[in-house]
């Protein structure tokens, strides 16, 4: 069994990775299978953008990208399929889905940087940019498709490196429509939280509530000083978590029977592999908030209260080496709560 102190295959930290991609107006770190080979179907990005930052317009070959904000403002420009554009201003606590091909850019429209976390439905995403795809195109083949003679494009800068965070001068004002309601946006922390117990709080942005995702979920969990993550497990869905703000530790069985029990912080990314049971605790001194991303849209999950009273108390008692009489006395329990309250101290913290 793993502790605390020990490096785990099951978590990295996002934030202490040397950004794939760094300029003066902002950063791209990555955790994918490269970093963390364990990964399925699912990984994690940074982004941060200065105040004149912008990504630049690009797309995701293999992956659908859902984007969660944690500091700042930001325009997100999205060119779909037959000319369909969207286009809408995401700020702290909301989020956007770009679904896979879909080329899109953001833009930081705000007086501080942004900071964005942003998940994949795929463990190592493909990246295409518009520099790039323009680049490869020759002034001819670039002119005939604008009714254009060669030379008009024969200023292009054709180098192969990659543009990724742009500068650009602020622009003089944001459309009144890019502050409507928009399919691909969802204010995820403005909404009722799905669970609201003592224990914590869960919001969920899932196929249900958000019409629009495909592939990937995410929750929005926050674990109090007296609270936990009961045992569980997503039958059909791998689950990977960002860190937000807390410390909290977890624990993850593996089929071989060995156990990964590992403290994450602020800034940590952990991976949890389809229906392999684990649970999380709050082991710190403030409340825990966890972004909690799952590879599919609706995701599912079984927890240890409700699954007791599945069976007959005769075959948990044979099970556990026990007689029945010695059984502890389960509640019974309809719903899985998600979150439980803690009636006992907490275990020691190597």
């Amino acid at each position: 069994m793993s502790t605390a102190k020990q490096k785990s295959q099951h978590v990295a930290s996002l934030a202490r990775q040397t950004p794939r991609f760094e300029s003066a107006e902002g950063s791209v770190s990555h955790v994918d299978s490269s970093d963390l080979p364990v990964l399925r179907r699912l990984s994690i990005r940074r982004l941060l953008l200065g105040v004149h930052g912008v990504r630049e317009p690009h797309w995701h070959a293999n992956a659908h990208e859902l984007g969660y904000c944690l500091h700042g403002e930001a325009l997100v420009t999205i060119a779909g399929s037959h000319a369909q554009r969207e286009s809408f201003i995401v700020a702290a606590g909301e989020m956007f889905f770009i679904p896979s091909g879909a080329m899109h850019s953001i833009e930081n429209i705000g007086e501080h940087a942004v900071e964005f976390i942003l998940a994949f439905s795929h463990e190592k995403p493909e990246d295409f940019g518009m520099k790039a795809a323009f680049g490869v195109m020759s002034d001819a083949v670039l002119g005939n498709t604008y009714d254009l003679a060669s030379a008009a494009f024969s200023g292009f800068d054709r180098s192969a490196r990659a543009s990724e965070i742009l500068s650009i001068p602020r622009q003089a004002s944001v459309e009144d429509q890019d502050r409507h309601l928009n399919a691909y946006k969802y204010s995820i922390e403005a909404t009722p939280p799905q669970i609201d117990f003592r224990a914590g709080t869960a919001r969920t942005a899932k196929a249900a509530l958000w019409p629009v995702l495909r592939d990937i979920a995410m929750y929005s969990v926050t674990i109090s000083q007296e609270g936990m993550r009961e045992p569980h497990w997503h039958p059909e869905t791998a689950e990977l978590g960002y860190v937000a703000s807390g410390t909290a530790r977890m624990t993850v069985l593996d089929p071989d029977g060995s156990t990964d029990t590992y403290i994450i912080r602020p800034g940590d990314t952990y991976f949890v592999p389809r229906a392999y049971p684990h649970h999380i605790e709050n082991v710190g001194e403030e409340t825990v908030h966890l972004l909690i991303f799952f590879d599919q849209a609706s995701p599912a999950d079984v927890g240890y209260r409700s699954l007791i009273n599945v069976f007959p108390r005769s075959q948990i008692a044979a099970d556990f080496g026990m007689k029945r009489s010695e059984l502890p006395d389960f509640p019974f329990t309809e719903i899985d709560p998600l979150l439980v309250p803690r009636c006992n101290p907490i275990d020691p913290v190597p």
